[in-house]
């Protein structure tokens, strides 16, 4: 199994037993996902899904957290890559008497699922002897329950009285023992020799297999994703870079329902120590609207009608108010608790649960509304029901359009925001558009049509600045924000207009935060880092106004800015080039995606404009010669 990108050797490192955010590959299934830190240790993984309690939380608690430990005994560097194009992780460890390949992946056989989950760690023996220690040891409940061990003939079962229970098997990995709270064994890695560790992950009854069976799993594991986005239209420049990112946004997809889950973990902070620290194990309607956008744009159309059933169902448990944020399975979210945990780096609250969803945020029924018009410019149609439903958020939204909220970054200060008013006016103009195609109701539709119209006049009168030059954050001030580089993707203004070009130049100006990074809004510096996100927007809405080469060149250096195998978080430290925030985090992903194909398609249009008159030329010469 060949290695997707090649990096180079390094010495793990930890900082009072915590490792750097960007030093975590992530591996999944679709219902689980794990981290694993480059010194071999899973040290964050919820089951039986994304947002269940975790299993292993040494990413938040390392003294009692939970994890399962993997690597040599004595000192290493370390090299890793993913098998390619796929996400099976591989850590190369080179000691002073020889090397192994340790390859994590939870396995997803074939195109289903099996009834439980499955982690599977196989450690090959490169050179020399290499003395190898592994230790698995969970602990339940986000941190609270410690695990009780029992044999099971050759395997063992860990539990801790509730249904959850994983079941380890071990072959050529030393004579596994049980301590407390967990199990393990050490033993040497020869060149040429394979020892393979599962455990099986259940909540109801545990299936062991043969390694045979597990080998066979892990190897059709590999096929299934290379199938998978083998199957997306991905433009040749960045394309190492996209194909990772849809790699990644497969492992935040909830296999059961087609919800986007916006980041894999809980509370890692924007600032290290500070108190930003929000649970993002849930599904935003922002970022699945981004995300139908981005599997429309790569061909993987199939995707698209799970995920968007998903977004009707879990709408209607609010309807006709659009929340921002839902639970995985649908249901509404609008409380978050803390959790006794010392957090990342001593950054603390540890969230449980995100307050957004209590959030006012008129921003999202654009979303909504821009994702039902993505979802039939596909061909999709929308059933009676649904259509009805539909026209019913759009007449909330013509009497509630003109309130001040909390805007698209979760403010507690309630303003009006331009990012909102944005929203707005998109949620107005795609109802139009759907209701003209007799996708939903358009008895309203004048109704519709004068708020649009209104929505576009106040943003016009309040929320541009001739001083600034510039679209602003909130009315009555002249902060900038980010969120107004997506104006001209929700098709408020033409790209290349001297109001979005001079946005544009002005947002660089003030929010930069060195190369091509931003920060979100004014005022930013002092309190988070740059937000990746912002960044792709700069390069989509650079190549939207024909700034090519600008596009270009800060696309070049925000490829090389995520981890060394091609992940990213939410932000960066500008100076150092540490990820923070929560990882791996979709919104920045689906940014860079976005950002890769639109430059593509953008500059595609740009010769093709050029050449027009040519061709006009040449068939009108013909014409006459005829």
């Amino acid at each position: 199994m060949s290695g997707e990108r090649s990096t180079a050797w390094a010495v793990p490192q930890r900082t009072n037993g915590f490792a750097a955010i960007g030093d975590y590959g992530a591996i999944g299934d679709g219902h689980v996902l794990a981290l694993v830190a480059s010194d071999g240790s899973i040290d964050w993984m919820c089951a039986p899904s994304l947002d269940s309690p975790s299993v292993f939380g040494a990413l938040v608690a390392p003294e009692r957290g939970g994890r399962f430990e993997l690597r040599p005994t004595s000192g290493c560097e370390v090299a890793r890559s993913y098998v390619e194009d796929s996400n099976v992780l591989q850590t190369t460890m080179r000691t002073s008497t020889g090397t192994v390949r340790i390859s994590d992946a939870l396995s997803r056989p074939g195109n289903g699922d099996r009834a439980g989950r499955e982690l599977v760690r196989v450690v090959e023996g490169l050179a020399g002897e290499v003395p190898v220690r592994w230790r698995l040891e969970p602990r339940f409940d986000y941190a609270q329950r410690q695990a009780d061990v029992a044999a099971h003939g050759d395997a063992w079962i860990l539990g801790c009285g509730s249904p959850l229970r994983l079941g380890v098997q071990s072959w050529d990995a030393g004579d596994a023992a049980a301590t407390t709270g967990g199990v393990g064994a050490e033993f040497v890695a020869r060149e040429g020799t394979r020892a393979l560790i599962a455990a099986a992950i259940a909540e109801g009854p545990l299936l062991f297999s043969s390694r045979p069976a597990i080998e066979g799993r892990l190897e059709q594991t590999i096929e299934y994703w290379r199938r998978w986005v083998g199957r997306a239209e991905v433009p040749d420049r960045w394309s190492g870079a996209v194909r990772r990112g849809l790699l990644t946004l497969a492992l935040l997809a909830d296999a059961r329902t087609g919800a986007i889950t916006a980041a894999g973990t809980t509370s890692l902070p924007e600032a290290i120590g500070g108190s930003r620290n929000f649970d993002y194990r849930f599904a935003w309607v922002r970022d699945l609207s981004f995300t139908l956008d981005v599997l429309l744009r790569v061909g993987l159309d199939d995707v698209v009608e799970r995920s968007f059933h998903w977004l009707l169902d879990a709408t209607a448990h609010t309807h006709p108010r659009v929340d921002p944020v839902y639970r995985l399975a649908g249901a509404a979210l609008r409380h978050q608790d803390s959790l006794p945990l010392p957090g990342y780096r001593g950054s603390t609250p540890v969230h449980v649960g995100n307050e957004a969803g209590s959030q006012l945020q008129l921003g999202g029924f654009g979303d909504l509304l821009d994702t039902a018009w993505l979802f039939t410019q596909n061909g999709g149609v929308l059933d009676a029901a649904s259509g009805q439903r539909l026209a019913d958020v759009v007449d909330l939204l013509a009497s509630i359009w003109g309130r001040r909220d909390s805007g698209l970054w979760e403010l507690g200060r309630i303003a009006q925001y331009g990012s909102s008013k944005l929203g707005c006016w998109a949620a107005f103009d795609r109802a139009l558009r759907l209701a003209a195609a007799n996708q939903i109701p358009g008895r309203h539709a004048s109704r519709w049509r004068t708020a649009r119209d209104a929505v576009r006049s106040y943003i016009e009168r309040e929320l541009y600045s001739s001083e600034r030059g510039s679209y602003v954050q909130m009315a009555g001030s002249d902060t900038l924000d980010a969120a107004w580089l997506l104006a001209a993707r929700r098709g408020f203004v033409e790209p290349d207009s001297d109001r979005m070009s001079s946005t544009i130049d002005a947002i660089r100006s003030e929010l930069g935060a060195g190369g091509p990074l931003l920060y979100r809004y004014t005022g930013m510096r002092t309190q988070e880092n740059a937000f990746l996100a912002c960044s792709f927007w700069l390069v989509e809405a650079l190549a939207r106004s024909g700034r090519f080469d600008e596009a270009s060149e800060a696309m070049d250096a925000l490829v090389l800015l995520g981890s060394d195998i091609g992940l990213y978080s939410e932000e960066i430290d500008p100076t150092s080039h540490a990820l923070l925030g929560n990882f791996p985090q979709a919104l920045t992903h689906l940014s860079l995606i976005n950002a890769a194909v639109l430059f593509n398609e953008a500059l595609e249009r740009a010769g093709q404009a050029a050449r027009g008159p040519q061709r006009q030329g040449a068939a009108a010469a013909l014409a006459t010669k005829g």
